[in-house]
């Protein structure tokens, strides 16, 4: 079957509520990293404002940012952290055009649908006992179009991967093939994944057979020092002749990556990010880029990812389309915590991710 994608409805800007609203207010910043009061934070969803008696919209709309009007009229989404002093930002917390702000919560329409418009961002909680037949058929089909129609697919992972020896293959795969064009990740994933590819082992137990080796204990890190004394990942691989896994698939078909710290970080990897904030901008730097966006068994990088992911993507020849977002962990709990906290474009799937990945792999004919 072929992927639907629904259509974007832009907002009716003939209508009197458009026509006789206001200008939008915008309060000079007076310090770096500091907002005036009344700011107005913005959303997942679509969001315009009135500009000089024209309704602009913020294309990188996400959560708990800020909108900056910039000297020549353009809009900037920017993080609290990230205003200037003299910035120009927006203040009113109404949304429904009576201080020139107006948030698109309707925007996407199934094609087909009968009856009421069905909004593309609602979800619903799942649970383990949910049915996820539809989700993984409309999943391959989403990839498949994303591939065949230049599409940017944004995985986030977990270390759980690096722990299976054919959740490792089919993620490979899925790289070799196309339907990757980024990862993020942290320290461990990385680590043990790079693990696999020299030992054959995760913590020290083998990836496919679960034997725990002689002194396994030592082989991540082991590996993170080897990884430190050539410098880099990539030039790791070389030095050690990797072959195999996520980040070997990665480095050698040039798709980005950028690994995250934590406190608990053993080493870490060179590349892997210590300043959250930094690791942060670079993170953004590629969901911004992303049409999909998968998270897997990673709680927190998901919580992150998804509170700098708009429910919506402005293309280069100004179409607006979906931003897909999927969340997969064996925890429904972990699953549903991102629609807790607002995301609710945002559809979940509670199942083992190694099992998840290698039926998405099966699913597309690649292993």
């Amino acid at each position: 079957m072929a992927f639907n994608m629904p259509k974007y409805h832009a907002p009716d800007f003939s209508e009197e509520k458009f026509i006789k609203a206001p200008d939008c207010v915008t309060v000079v910043c007076e310090k770096d990293g500091a907002l005036p009061d009344n700011y107005h934070s913005t959303s997942m969803f679509p969001e315009y404002f009135k500009i000089d008696g024209e309704w602009r919209l913020a294309a990188e709309s996400r959560m708990d940012s800020q909108v900056v009007v910039n000297p020549d009229g353009t809009l900037s989404v920017v993080e609290m952290r990230n205003v200037k002093k003299g910035d120009k930002v927006v203040v009113g917390r109404t949304e429904n055009c009576t201080e020139g702000i107006y948030v698109h919560t309707k925007g996407f329409i199934a094609e087909g649908s009968e009856g009421p418009e069905e909004e593309f961002v609602f979800r619903q909680g799942r649970s383990r006992e949910t049915s996820y037949s539809r989700d993984y058929d409309n999943l391959v089909e989403l990839l498949r179009h994303e591939k065949e129609n230049g599409g940017n697919v944004l995985w986030v992972m977990g270390p759980a991967f690096s722990f299976d020896a054919g959740a490792r293959a089919a993620m490979q795969a899925l790289v070799e093939n196309g339907y990757a064009q980024g990862l993020l990740a942290g320290n461990a994933l990385a680590t043990h994944d790079l693990e696999g590819g020299y030992f054959h082992t995760a913590l020290g137990q083998d990836i496919y057979t679960q034997e725990n080796r002689p002194n396994g204990h030592y082989n991540h890190m082991d590996v993170i020092n080897l990884v430190r004394r050539s410098g880099s990942i990539p030039r790791f691989i070389e030095d050690y002749k990797i072959d195999n896994g996520i980040m070997y698939s990665v480095v050698k078909n040039n798709v980005p990556f950028v690994l995250t710290g934590t406190i608990r970080d053993d080493g870490p990897l060179p590349e892997v990010y210590a300043d959250a904030y930094k690791g942060a901008g670079a993170m953004r730097e590629l969901i911004k880029k992303s049409t999909t966006v998968i998270c897997l068994a990673t709680m927190l990088h998901t919580i992150a990812t998804g509170n700098m992911t708009p429910s919506f993507r402005q293309m280069p020849d100004g179409t607006i389309r979906p931003l897909y977002l999927y969340c997969v962990d064996a925890d429904e709990f972990v699953v549903n915590k991102l629609i807790d906290r607002g995301s609710l474009s945002a559809t979940t799937i509670c199942a083992n991710v190694q099992d998840f990945i290698t039926r998405v792999a099966r699913g597309l004919d690649l292993i």
